[in-house]
């Protein structure tokens, strides 16, 4: 389903993504944990085309999307969709026209069949009676699923989630885990889900992949991530890791690969 290859890219003098290649099969739920500027949102990035890569491929259905141009990665775009860290809401619109404002901008429907899927979309992440009210007026997690719901308009087949569960307290946390899994369930979308919370990884993964200096240090079932025996995954799991690599962490574990 999406095949990543090689992939580099920097900003200014500092390497983000460093040789990346990663796997992620039609129909599974891949986490990518790691430590902050580790590169995991740059890769969600790159897939959807809002950062282009330096070099490397990536391929989604077989597609080479880094030579598509921008139209072209339009059309690609409407089959993905981002759910970003802080929801990425519109301040001046309501709820309704936040769900409905890919459809609005980009497809030619009916006002019934946009207030239809509107509604059914804040209906699959567990929202009701809440169209007319304004971000200002929602809490946390209530803005994650309006901008869960805005992607779910789209109907897409993959989902990449940005640290879904940061933000939130821990019941809103699950209910966000278990819409994922549903989601996955139901509408058997491709997901890549980016966290810094084992807890909701360990729920929501077919598989993990460590982020370590722009590179994929491991690669394996959540039971496998939770029993490795490398220092840096050991680290980061037990909660002793999660800020930025230092230098001094950068020259102890500078020969991972």
């Amino acid at each position: 389903m999406i095949e990543i290859r090689n992939l580099y890219k920097t900003f200014g003098k500092q390497m983000v993504l460093n040789n990346l290649s990663l796997n992620i099969r039609r129909g599974e739920t891949k986490v990518v944990i790691g430590r902050s500027g580790a590169g995991k949102t740059v890769l969600l990035r790159n897939i959807v085309g809002l950062v282009r890569p330096d070099s490397g491929s990536i391929k989604i259905n077989g597609t080479e999307v880094t030579a598509l141009g921008e139209k072209e990665y339009d059309r690609l775009r409407m089959e993905i969709g981002m759910v970003f860290q802080g929801g990425a809401l519109f301040d001046s619109m309501n709820v309704a026209d936040n769900v409905a404002f890919v459809l609005n901008e980009f497809m030619n429907l009916d006002k019934k069949t946009v207030a239809d899927k509107v509604r059914d979309s804040l209906a699959l992440v567990g929202l009701k009676d809440v169209e007319h009210m304004m971000p200002a007026q929602l809490s946390g997690g209530m803005r994650k699923r309006v901008s869960l719901a805005r992607v779910l308009c789209m109907e897409p087949h993959i989902i990449l989630y940005d640290e879904p569960t940061t933000g939130v307290d821990p019941i809103t946390a699950a209910a966000i885990n278990h819409l994922i899994i549903e989601l996955r369930n139901k509408l058997k979308v491709t997901s890549i889900v980016v966290t810094h919370d084992m807890n909701s990884a360990y729920m929501v993964a077919d598989s993990i992949a460590m982020f370590y200096r722009g590179q994929i240090i491991a690669d394996g079932t959540p039971d496998e991530i939770r029993n490795s025996k490398h220092p840096v995954i050991k680290q980061f799991i037990n909660g002793e890791a999660h800020g930025p690599i230092t230098e001094d962490e950068s020259l102890i574990f500078g020969h991972v690969k």
